[in-house]
């Protein structure tokens, strides 16, 4: 779509696209606007799930949320990414939570686990560009 394009660009060179002759400002409305109404939605989401609100029930899923990104090839210098990319790093991250799990490795340990693989991941990023 034409808002997609302009947010690519935005991500991989704000300063061309302000000379592009695109509206920045606007574009930035629009994307924290719609960060906002996702993360509305993914606390109605969890509130259903919990039965309650409380303010640490997201606590550890911001390091899922950027190992999932990190792992489907997004660059985190910004700009290249694609959502294909992200959705199978989500899967990549939720075989790994999974047999983690599964072998009873420690909630803290889980988080080291997803913290190295993240660091792998940008090194690789890193060697590839």
């Amino acid at each position: 779509t034409r808002l997609g394009r302009y947010i690519y660009a935005l991500g991989g060179n704000e300063a061309a696209t302000r000379l592009s002759g695109i509206n920045v400002n606007k574009i930035k409305i629009i994307v924290y606007s719609l960060c906002g109404l996702l993360a509305s939605l993914a606390g109605i989401i969890e509130v259903a799930r919990l039965s309650s609100a409380q303010p640490t029930a997201g606590t550890g899923y911001e390091l899922d949320a950027i190992a999932a990104v990190v792992l489907g090839g997004t660059s985190l210098a910004g700009g290249k990414g694609r959502i294909v990319g992200t959705l199978i790093g989500a899967l990549i991250l939720g075989f790994l939570n999974n047999g983690l799990n599964l072998l009873g490795v420690s909630s803290y340990y889980q988080m080291i686990v997803k913290a190295v693989v993240i660091l792998l991941a940008v090194l690789v990023d890193n060697k590839k560009q």
